[in-house]
């Protein structure tokens, strides 16, 4: 293991955070919040300190770096990342017990929007934003960013990938333009694009910059942390189209918008897990619409509540603007498959990712046209290429990771003693980081009601989720720290 470069990498990450938290300490500044101001800049100097730290006895690093220090890094990258992202709602006093802290900003960081806080529209704004804000930074991926800025040395394509590979979600990773930095570079172009586009359009639905800013960073991010107590529910129906539109886009995988823009439009048409995004999303509406029947006044406001709550869990964002809660079975079963489905590849969204379940498909497709014709060779194909056997290896690698770590942690919550559906739209909705689920947390209530060892569970949960388990399983594997 090259622990000096892990640790140096460390530390530029953490160095990353600090500077992405300066913004919120200046709002809290403007906004003469002096506990908040106090709260960040003790958790800017705590950060400073660890990185500096890191940095001094890790220079001199080689840029040696393989698939095991990749995953492991940015696994303890995330960690840390967290562990003292919490601190300015630690120390102000806005949440006063450390885990439920931890808790709050691993669901910011890794997009899933569960909170355990009752209300928000009476915290600080500088806390707010930073909230709201590490969605967006967690959306793409700090990495990611991180490649994009920096310059990793000569060999930059050796193990960027490996980093690059870990925190993308998705059974392949691939390369928009042959060198990795250009296209982190690009990625996150696209990502600030789409950022800056619904911040635009919420204001003209007379939003607040500050309101804006900080939807778009849930929105975009797929996080889902609401600014006001009911999510999104008190916002305009124009606000709420806004957000579902984005939602959606942001669901889609990241290289169709490059392809859109390199003017490719018969391989965007052609994208099979494209295809099959948009046809659930419009399917499930459908349903869901001819479920509700009269259950709102109008047809209107049936498809914008329906159209919406979709978006938002097959995105893994987590907003709300009706309490679904109180919808029939049929639609709350079709939204808890949705929970599990997620998002397409390479997009900001979480869940196991529509072009895994085209994979899965077409491979349990494949095995059955074996059993009739056992001495034909077949190859899966996507988008009229055939895929690699090792990515059918890994994919049902990762379904079986999946399920164990999906099961294990509904036995694990379960010591609360809240019922199944809580328990396991608990773990679903934290492992697919979409925020909300049903019954006792469901979208008016929280996730405070778990105890502190549930919580923590939770905790491994929204990061292993979000960074695909492997590179959280790596981290507790006798082999991954032994020396080569």
């Amino acid at each position: 293991m090259n622990y000096k470069m892990m640790g140096r990498f460390i530390g530029r990450i953490l160095m990353v955070e600090a500077v992405f938290m300066v913004p919120a300490m200046l709002i809290s500044l403007w906004e003469k919040e002096f506990d908040a101001v106090w709260a960040f800049m003790w958790s800017l100097g705590i950060i400073m300190a660890v990185s500096g730290v890191l940095l001094f006895f890790c220079r001199g690093s080689k840029n040696r770096f393989y698939a095991k220090e990749g995953m492991a890094c940015v696994g303890l990258s995330w960690f840390f990342m967290s562990l003292l992202g919490c601190l300015p709602f630690y120390i102000s006093g806005v949440i006063p017990d450390f885990v439920d802290a931890f808790f709050e900003i691993v669901s910011g960081f890794t997009t899933t929007g569960a909170s355990i806080l009752p209300a928000v529209e009476g915290l600080p704004k500088g806390i707010l934003y930073w909230r709201s804000f590490s969605h967006w930074l967690g959306g793409m991926g700090v990495l990611v960013f991180l490649l994009a800025i920096s310059s990793m040395g000569g060999r930059e394509n050796g193990f960027t990938m490996h980093l690059l590979r870990a925190e993308s979600p998705g059974p392949n990773v691939g390369k928009l333009v042959p060198k990795m930095k250009k296209t982190a570079r690009i990625l996150y172009l696209l990502y600030i694009l789409l950022t800056v586009l619904n911040v635009f359009f919420l204001m003209l639905g007379d939003m607040s910059l500050f309101e804006a800013v900080c939807t778009a960073f849930g929105t975009v991010g797929t996080g889902g942390f609401g600014i006001r107590n009911d999510s999104i529910a008190s916002f305009s129906p124009y606000v709420q189209n806004v957000c579902t539109v984005f939602m959606i886009l942001c669901g889609v995988n990241f290289s169709c918008f490059y392809l859109l823009l390199m003017k490719e439009f018969k391989n965007v048409f052609r994208d099979e897990e494209l295809r099959l995004y948009l046809g659930l999303i419009l399917g499930s509406v459908v349903l869901i619409v001819l479920n509700l029947g009269d259950f709102y006044s109008t047809l209107g406001e049936t498809v914008r509540h329906a159209f919406f709550q979709v978006a938002t869990i097959i995105t893994t964002t987590g907003y709300a603007t009706t309490d679904y809660e109180l919808w029939p079975g049929l639609s709350k079963a079709i939204l808890l498959c949705l929970m599990v489905v997620g998002a397409s590849a390479g997009s900001t969204g979480g869940g196991f990712k529509c072009s895994r379940l085209l994979l899965v498909l077409k491979s349990l497709r494949r095995s059955v046209r074996k059993i009739v014709h056992p001495q034909k060779v077949q190859a899966v194909r996507m988008n009229g290429h055939p895929v690699d056997e090792k990515v059918i290896q890994n994919t049902n690698a990762y379904l079986a990771a999946y399920v164990t770590a999906v099961m294990a942690s509904f036995l694990l919550i379960s010591v609360d003693g809240f019922s199944i559906t809580t328990n396991l739209s608990a773990v679903l909705a934290c492992f697919n980081n979409i925020g909300p689920g049903f019954e006792m947390v469901g979208p008016t209530c929280n996730f405070a009601v778990y105890g502190t060892f549930s919580k923590l569970v939770l905790i491994m949960d929204m990061l292993a989720g979000r960074l695909e388990i492997f590179p959280i399983l790596i981290l507790f594997s006798r082999t991954t720290w032994r020396h080569r």
